[in-house]
C-alpha cells in the first residue's frame, strides 16, 4: 500500500503556444475550403463572439476560441500597419 501521509503530484503537459497569426491563417484557410468568404466570417466572429461564424472543418472552430477576440483585432492591425509601413 503507498504512503497516504505524502502530497502525490500530478502534471500536466503544457498545452503547445499556438501564435496567434498561424491561428488566422489556419481558420482562413478552412473557411475558404468550405467556400466561406473569410473577412465577413472572421468580423462576423470577433463583433458578436459567436464560435459558429467560424467552420468547424480542420478544428478551425476550437482553434479560434483558445485565442480571445481582442488578442485578434490586436494581430489584424499589427500586421495592417506593417503592411502599409505606419
Amino acid at each position: 500500500m503507498s504512503d497516504m501521509t505524502n502530497t502525490q503530484f500530478f502534471r500536466v503537459a503544457d498545452e503547445q503556444h499556438i501564435e496567434v497569426s498561424d491561428i488566422l491563417n489556419t481558420v482562413c484557410k478552412a473557411l475558404t475550403e468550405k467556400g466561406y468568404n473569410p473577412i465577413n466570417q472572421v468580423v462576423g466572429y470577433i463583433m458578436s463572439g459567436d464560435p459558429t461564424y467560424i467552420t468547424s472543418h480542420n478544428n478551425a472552430r476550437s482553434l479560434i476560441m483558445k485565442v480571445e477576440r481582442d488578442e485578434l483585432v490586436e494581430e489584424l492591425l499589427k500586421n495592417y500597419i506593417s503592411v502599409k509601413g505606419l
